[in-house]
């Protein structure tokens, strides 16, 4: 007996580390756009810690390739660990075989990792994959934590989703431009950030196509710690000593 009391132990402990890093994951915010030519991917930039904000500036974003973005959150070192796992081996692949993958081959292959990683050492991530391929075709892949994947035209992940897609769904058309997804997004965040809770800091903004990567200016957060804002603007009393 003694040797199910330590295994249900063990379980119980795993169960509560699930939920800490369940609970944080969820406050973050990934949103995906994919219109008639491109793909438009945008994440938070809050890194957190149970109840705590760590810091302001966390990059969620990894470049898989020229014309590749994977937006990942949740447990930081999972995100690290798995983005630069998959980044790296994509990168392999290419100097072995002389080719790139697909954004739908580079997407299986991150499921597949999730899915191996599940029932040993799961890593605690959700995920969007963005990319657009050698004829231009863009795509847009919804995965989770389960290892769970789907092909979206819009995507989001976190608890602020519940706001994103009923807007997403009111407001969304196919063959959207990038000026169209861009204001479709803003009104994304600001649906966010008038209703969430949570209070998230500015928005770091990608947008894939046939020419590349392109970085979009960051959209601030509303009454939140923008790096362009002076800190004696926001602390004037830690600015004065």
């Amino acid at each position: 007996s003694s040797g199910i009391n330590e295994s249900t132990g063990s379980f119980q402990t795993f169960q509560h580390y699930f939920k800490q890093i369940n609970l944080s994951s969820e406050m973050e915010c990934l949103i995906g756009i994919k219109g008639k030519d491109f793909v438009l991917v945008a994440s938070d930039n809050m890194a957190a810690h149970s109840i705590i904000a760590i810091k302001h500036d966390a990059q969620k974003q990894f470049e898989l390739s020229d014309k590749m973005v994977m937006a990942v959150s949740g447990d930081a070192g999972d995100m690290t660990n798995y983005a630069e796992y998959i980044q790296k081996n994509l990168k392999l692949y290419e100097m072995v075989q002389g080719y790139k993958l697909s954004p739908n081959a580079a997407a299986n292959f991150s499921r597949k990792v999730l899915a191996k990683a599940l029932r040993s050492n799961p890593y605690m991530v959700n995920l969007l994959l963005a990319g657009v391929d050698e004829n231009g075709e863009p795509s847009l892949y919804f995965m989770d934590y389960l290892a769970s994947m789907a092909k979206e035209n819009y995507a989001a992940h976190g608890y602020g989703s519940f706001f994103i897609l009923s807007t997403m769904d009111r407001y969304y058309k196919e063959n959207m431009t990038k000026e169209e997804a861009l204001e479709l997004l803003q009104k994304c965040i600001k649906e966010v950030q008038s209703r969430f809770i949570v209070n998230l800091n500015a928005f770091s903004v990608k947008i894939i196509d046939a020419n590349g990567i392109t970085q979009h200016p960051e959209i601030p957060g509303r009454g939140t710690v923008h790096k362009d804002v002076p800190v004696e603007a926001i602390h004037p009393l830690v600015a004065r000593a």
